[in-house]
């Protein structure tokens, strides 16, 4: 397991109690009748893309967090958009990540580049402190 997908499961398991946060893969794969199969090699009839995940760029983690809505607002819990661009090292997310966390926070969700539990945390804090 490489060190992003263990940082991954990390927050996963540290933060599931506040936030339910699910690994989003990406990528197309393809789907068709097998016709013949090998150790090293499989032959499909009929082939056609199968895209995996929400779009390109979404993020790593994609969910939700349970928010106590103040009193003016019925006293209702309600589920915000989550989104966790996980990175390790001096990887940055691409044009089309940043892309995808903006339009989340611009909708009023939680969403932004983490390399630790304590950045999922951060992210939240700073959404809070927005809607104030």
């Amino acid at each position: 397991m490489g060190k992003e997908s263990f940082l991954i499961k990390e927050i996963q398991l540290t933060l599931s109690r506040a936030m339910r946060l699910f690994r989003n893969n990406t990528g197309v794969a393809w789907a068709g009748k097998v016709v013949k199969r090998s150790r090293k090699t499989l032959t499909i009839e009929n082939p056609r893309p199968l895209h995996a995940g929400l779009v390109q760029g979404s993020s790593d983690l994609i969910g939700w967090t349970t928010v106590d809505v103040t009193p003016e607002m019925v006293g209702r819990q309600i589920a915000v958009f989550t989104a966790a661009e996980v990175k390790t090292g001096a990887s940055k997310p691409t044009e089309k990540q940043i892309k995808f966390l903006q339009a989340v926070r611009a909708s009023g969700g939680i969403a932004g580049v983490v390399r630790s539990v304590e950045d999922v945390n951060l992210i939240f804090w700073e959404w809070e402190n927005s809607t104030r």
